[in-house]
C-alpha cells in the first residue's frame, strides 16, 4: 500500500496477495482466469458480514438476492443486480456477492464507463483461501490485512489500485 506525499509514493504496508490461476493478463477476458492490469479506482465494499468497524466506504450487506453479472450477452454484463428471481432463466453466468469468500470484498472498479462485452467482469479485492490458491481472476488477501486496507481506504481520497509487474506498475507510478 503507497500514499502519495507531495510529488512521491511511500509505502506504508506490504501485503502477501494472489491474482488469477492464469496469472496477470494485459488482454483480460472475460472467464480467461487472469487478474486484469493497469491502474483502477476503488469501488464500494461489501460482504456477507456486518460492516468492519472503522471503515470509512460505503458498504453494503449482501444476501441470497446480490449477484455480479459476468453473462457478456446480457445488458446487465459486468453490473451488481439486485434480483429476486431465478437468476439462472435470466443470465448465463453470474456472482453471488453473498459467497463465502466474500465475508469482506472491495469492488475494483474495473471494465466500467464504457462496459466492454467480454473484457472481463467481477474483479474484486477479497479474503483468499489460502496463500498458495490463486483466484479465478480478482485479488485476495488473508482476512486480516483485508480489514486493515478496507479501514485505510478513504474514499474522499480517490483511491486507485496498480496492478501490473514491477516494470508496468514503476511505469504507472512514474506518470502520477
Amino acid at each position: 500500500m503507497y500514499e502519495k506525499v507531495g510529488s512521491k509514493w511511500v509505502l506504508k504496508r506490504v501485503s502477501p496477495a494472489v491474482t488469477g490461476k492464469s496469472g496477470l493478463s494485459f488482454t483480460k477476458k472475460e472467464g480467461d482466469g487472469a487478474t486484469p492490469t493497469g491502474m483502477y479506482l476503488i469501488g464500494d465494499m461489501f460482504g456477507f458480514a456486518a460492516k468492519p468497524a472503522g471503515v470509512k466506504s460505503k458498504y453494503t450487506v449482501t444476501n441470497k438476492f446480490h449477484y455480479w453479472v459476468d453473462d457478456s450477452l446480457s445488458k446487465d454484463y459486468n453490473k451488481w443486480i439486485y434480483y429476486r428471481g431465478n437468476p439462472a432463466t435470466r443470465w448465463k453466468s453470474f456472482e453471488r456477492l453473498n459467497h463465502s469468500l466474500y465475508k469482506h470484498a472491495i469492488i475494483i472498479r474495473y471494465n466500467e464507463k464504457p462496459i466492454v462485452k467480454n473484457a472481463g467482469s467481477a474483479i474484486f479485492i477479497h479474503r483468499w483461501r489460502s496463500s498458495s490458491t490463486p483466484t479465478a481472476g480478482c485479488i485476495a488477501l488473508s482476512e486480516s490485512h483485508l480489514t486493515v486496507l478496507m479501514k485505510w481506504l478513504d474514499p474522499a481520497k480517490k483511491p486507485k489500485i496498480v496492478i501490473g509487474t514491477s516494470d508496468s506498475i514503476k511505469d504507472v507510478l512514474k506518470n502520477q
